[in-house]
């Protein structure tokens, strides 16, 4: 008779398409039920999972097949950890995982890329937020379609807004549409270390951190100050934003945030007419960067009209078109990025002692 081990030890021959890891299958995190040879399968990944092409599932049951057991359905449910960040450093207490978006120059998608992500990634069942960090040119709250002002409860905290399940703080809120932050860096870094800070955000599984263009005081001291468990780089195929998006990528890696990935923005131009699509921008630009550095490639998004009304009209792409290609590559590109964040070492700052300053 077939038992439960046999299962399990079938399974943890199965490589995680995402993870490119074996499964590591325990009564903890699987649930199985077994009638006859129908198995119905449960299991908690460490990431959240886009498996639309059934790529896992089809690993799976290609694993179950000696056993003769088929495959009759299977859940995947979210364990997402906590994970280490850099120096001494400790997370934020409700938020689990914090993330970096970043680009060496403006203009190359940034802000759309943060937002559809972190909408993928809420998608796919995480508690998502979204802090924007680009305080000279705040977009958040026009890609979310919010306009409020964030309220206090206790007159220490702001409460996030939210725009489609998505819990976002960003300066925009705060000031009149146009009126401009005339700050110098330290008084800019100081708005954002509080805008971190001093949100009252709910257990968060990761936090997108849109961030400013460049590698300027600004953006080199939240690499230092902010939690992070890593950070992504958006390029575009061309040679003047990849010369500055090494830069980006080159800063934290001397700070000692990982860099969980390259994403390249307005890969080709795609006709919103008859669909042809040209590499206005050059070719491969990005993933030459990625293999340069031994950094992960996680995919290339076009230049589409669609993306870029969708996103001025406070629905973004994976929202508007869910079932578009583009909205699909904005999918995969989360999973990959998850993935990656769930094999960083989980945190282990609570192991040490915490410092507190005695009063002079």
């Amino acid at each position: 008779m077939l038992s439960v081990n046999e299962i399990i030890s079938a399974l943890n021959g199965v490589i995680d398409p995402n993870t490119h890891k074996k499964l590591e299958v325990t009564d903890e995190n699987s649930q199985l039920q077994l009638d006859g040879k129908r198995l119905e399968l449960g299991l908690k990944l460490g990431y959240p999972l886009d498996d639309r092409d059934d790529v896992f599932r089809t690993r799976i049951q290609e694993a179950l097949a000696p056993l003769g057991v088929e495959l009759a359905s299977v859940q995947f449910g979210l364990d997402i950890k906590k994970h280490a960040v850099q120096g001494e450093l400790r997370p934020l207490e409700n938020v689990k995982n914090i993330i970096a978006v970043a680009s060496g120059k403006g203009g190359v998608g940034k802000s759309t890329t943060s937002v559809n992500l972190a909408l993928a990634l809420q998608q796919q069942g995480a508690k998502v937020g979204l802090l924007d960090a680009d305080i000279y040119g705040p977009s958040v709250p026009i890609m979310l379609g919010v306009n409020e002002k964030p309220r206090s409860l206790d007159g220490k905290m702001m409460q996030p807004l939210v725009g489609h399940q998505i819990e976002a703080n960003s300066l925009g809120f705060l000031l009149d549409d146009d009126a401009p932050a005339i700050w110098r860096g330290p008084m800019a870094t100081q708005a954002l270390t509080q805008l971190i800070q001093q949100t009252a955000w709910s257990d968060l599984d990761y936090l997108v951190i849109d961030m400013p263009p460049g590698t300027g005081d600004i953006a080199l001291t939240m690499a230092q100050r902010v939690p992070l468990v890593g950070a992504i780089v958006v390029t575009t195929p061309q040679d003047l934003a990849l010369i500055d998006a090494r830069k980006g990528l080159r800063m934290f890696q001397e700070v000692d945030v990982p860099v969980l990935g390259i994403v390249e923005n307005m890969s080709v131009h795609v006709c919103s007419e008859c669909g042809h699509a040209e590499p206005i921008f050059g070719e491969g630009g990005g993933r030459g960067m990625a293999e340069q550095y031994g950094v992960p490639w996680l995919g290339a998004l076009p230049l589409a009209m669609s993306i870029r009304e969708q996103t001025d009209s406070g629905l973004p792409t994976v929202l508007a078109a869910p079932d578009s290609a583009e909205a699909q590559l904005y999918r995969g590109i989360a999973t990959k990025l998850a993935a990656r964040v769930s094999l960083l070492p989980e945190d282990t700052s609570w192991k040490r002692p915490k410092v507190v300053p005695r009063p002079l």
